[in-house]
């Protein structure tokens, strides 16, 4: 039974392109089934999430990391009576505009676009699924309905949502416009701020993990760590023999395992709590309150304790440091050679490089097609692109 502030299909703001409706399925299941066909979604396999593809076939990618988030997020849903199906569709799309190599393939790429506009990978995931997926003879994009659209823009700049906002007016379509709120200062959806939860969960606890599987952490480390260490002393309370050494990854397991079930209830818990206290009625009501979706202020500070460990140990370590060099690198170096010989692309996008220009110009408009074609590389492909077109390999 879905609350009353819940996103209910049959109350949708809709979707860009008028479709009839599935007999079987309701509209946020038909957007959830069009992200896991899509192109964009299977290439998120051979996406990084912190080490590069290269480096180990155990490691998470985006795609495993949009599938743990799926499955945290339908779990916390079902128990705040919020739609399920629209949080798993939010949750498979929110990486779909990231670039390969990560946040260090997203910040080479906002450098080399800042002349025209920069980078924003929540809007190229928006930009993913309404126009760059061809998969229908009527338009372009994925034609995902408001919500959905709404949910995987969790960022905006106020000088994008402010042309967003222009040009989506200008085009007269009958659905909400989603770059409104950035301007608004209103809040989304609850199913869209359980899911930007969700994923801050899921990527806390994987990167543990990733870290310690890689040697770059070890569980004498993580002792630092007052959100990870309480579970770990737990564990070993209750089973003693996971202190040898032979059962290191079952303490790692055990230890994030707990952790994640305590997150998930905080977040329940004290969700239920905010709802009960603001009393929205309705989904219009949610987007006027402030975020209801939250941790409590204890593991607020804690997860946050536990970002800034990951930062200075993990994220910054010299290792990931000399692999996040190298991945700029390869982004700049792409870059530059596709806008000044847009032929090295494939044909369809070096066409694209010379049609009409955008707010920026010509020049503007082959650069936006060079980053979109960019962005939707695997870590393998623009590794091998960077060698063809300089002959040079910095990746083992």
């Amino acid at each position: 039974m879905l609350a009353a502030y819940a996103c209910d299909p049959l109350r949708s703001l809709g979707r860009r392109y008028a479709q009839a409706s599935d007999p079987l399925r309701n509209e946020f299941q038909r957007d959830r089934d069009r992200i896991v066909h899509s192109t964009a979604f299977r290439r998120l396999v051979y996406k990084t999430q912190v080490f590069v593809n290269h480096e180990g076939d155990l490691f998470r990618t985006r795609l495993t990391h949009s599938l743990e988030v799926a499955q945290l997020g339908r779990s916390m849903a079902r128990s705040l009576r919020l739609h399920e199906d629209l949080v798993e569709a939010i949750a498979l799309a929110h990486d779909l505009g990231h670039t390969p190599f990560g946040h260090a393939g997203q910040d080479a790429l906002n450098e080399c676009m800042a002349a025209y506009g920069g980078f924003e990978h929540n809007l190229q995931s928006l930009r993913v699924v309404d126009a760059l997926e061809e998969r229908y003879p009527d338009f372009d994009g994925l034609n995902l309905c408001f919500e959905t659209r709404e949910g995987i823009l969790k960022h905006c700049s106020r000088a994008n949502a402010e042309r967003m906002v222009s040009a989506e007016a200008g085009e007269g379509l009958p659905v909400g416009v989603v770059g409104q709120r950035f301007l608004d200062r209103t809040q989304p959806s609850l199913e869209a701020q359980l899911c930007n939860l969700a994923d801050e969960i899921a990527y806390n606890a994987h990167d543990i993990d990733d870290g310690v599987r890689s040697g770059l952490l070890s569980l004498d480390q993580l002792q630092e760590v007052e959100l990870f260490d309480a579970y770990r002393r737990h564990a070993l309370s209750d089973y003693p023999q996971l202190g040898a050494a032979s059962h290191v990854r079952r303490l790692l397991y055990e230890a994030t395992r707990r952790m994640l079930s305590t997150q998930v209830h905080d977040v329940i818990e004290s969700s239920q709590a905010a709802l009960a206290e603001a009393l929205p009625r309705s989904v219009q009501d949610v987007r006027q309150r402030p975020v209801l979706i939250t941790f409590g202020s204890a593991m607020r500070t804690q997860s946050t304790q536990l970002k800034q460990f990951l930062l200075q140990n993990l994220y910054r370590h010299p290792q990931v440091s000399q692999t996040m060099a190298h991945a700029k690198r390869v982004v700049g170096e792409l870059f530059a050679c596709y806008l000044s010989d847009p032929a090295q692309m494939q044909a369809g996008h070096a066409t694209k490089s010379r049609s009409s220009p955008d707010d920026f110009g010509s020049q503007g408009s082959a650069a936006r097609v060079v980053a979109d074609y960019i962005a939707g590389m695997t870590d393998r492909f623009a590794t091998r692109e960077h060698e063809r077109l300089t002959g040079q390999r910095l990746f083992a």
